[in-house]
């Protein structure tokens, strides 16, 4: 029944935005303002509250598959940007923030602009659409090249730290998980053969390699940034990337669709990304974060001695 859909998919937002919460409050406390190691992401499990809140997201993620098993996407997918604001209200009394009327402002872009490109995106794309092979090699080999480049970019943001490129590169490389992810699926249902269960080892490897390059890029967004900044940033530009990738690139756009739909789709995704792009910029704890950074990079003056 689809109100258990809704149910579960109502669940899953809550627990998207608890996770992510006591996962970024695990990161801030062991990491503080120092730059973490890719080893020590591995010590973070050691962290009680980082630890519940890996476990919340996992449980979050089998809650939204359910959701999406039992009911049409147009029904489940807006619900996921309500963990933006479940994430943003929280965070905010746990960390005695007031919230300003940028923040306000952005979150209601993050959630609306979504929230119409989904809604758009559903009307402009064909149903279980199957791609061809040659459309699942260029996806791979455009996997690779963005898994290039912000492999690159993670080695530069070690000096250079920016919360809101930590949050794209996860929600762009996440995109390509959830993407690879269905191809997989696909693979599997139709019990393809060679690969791993039919999934082929290119396709397997980017799978893989984009998830956990995505994963350190959450967790450094989580030590730069607040924790509705993340969770905007997932809810809002995953699901932006995956949905160009099958339109232009997996032959998902149906056929003699309107160019007010496409129009529309395109001011939604600039409205969503730019409701990112104030979070990242104007958030009290964007702010507060970035004065303690400034505070610690500035070398103590000398004591004066008396005479």
């Amino acid at each position: 029944m689809i109100i258990w859909a809704v149910v579960a998919a109502l669940l899953g937002a809550v627990c998207l935005a608890v996770g992510s919460e006591r996962q970024s409050s695990g990161v801030r406390q062991y990491a503080g303002v120092t730059v973490l190691r890719p080893l020590d992401y591995i010590k973070l499990v050691r962290q009680g509250r980082w630890l519940v809140g890996g476990l919340l997201l996992l449980l979050g993620m089998a809650l939204n598959v359910y959701a999406l098993a039992t009911a049409p996407l147009t029904v489940v997918q807006p619900i996921g940007a309500v963990a933006v604001v479940i994430t943003t209200v929280l965070h905010a009394r746990i960390a005695a923030l007031k919230l300003n009327r940028s923040t306000i402002i952005a979150i209601a872009c993050c959630v609306g602009g979504s929230a119409g490109f989904v809604a758009l995106a559903i009307a402009a794309t064909r149903e279980n659409h199957r791609p061809l092979l040659d459309q699942e090699n260029l996806t791979n080999w455009i996997a690779i090249a963005v898994i290039f480049v912000f492999a690159i970019t993670a080695a530069i943001l070690r000096s250079h730290p920016s919360a809101f490129l930590y949050i794209m590169g996860a929600g762009v490389l996440f995109a390509f998980v959830a993407v690879s992810t269905r191809l997989a699926i696909l693979h599997v249902l139709d019990r393809d053969a060679g690969g791993f269960m039919g999934i082929p080892w290119l396709q397997l490897a980017v799978l893989i390699t984009a998830a956990l390059l995505g994963s350190y890029f959450v967790q450094r967004a989580h030590q730069h940034g607040p924790p509705d900044l993340v969770v905007a940033g997932l809810t809002v530009v995953d699901p932006l990337v995956a949905v160009v990738i099958g339109i232009f690139v997996l032959g998902e756009l149906q056929d003699g669709v309107s160019l007010f739909v496409l129009a529309g789709m395109v001011v939604a995704a600039a409205v969503a990304s730019g409701g990112v792009l104030v979070l990242a910029r104007d958030h009290p704890d964007v702010i507060k974060r970035k004065v303690e950074w400034d505070q610690a990079a500035q070398p103590e003056s000398p004591k004066q001695t008396a005479p």
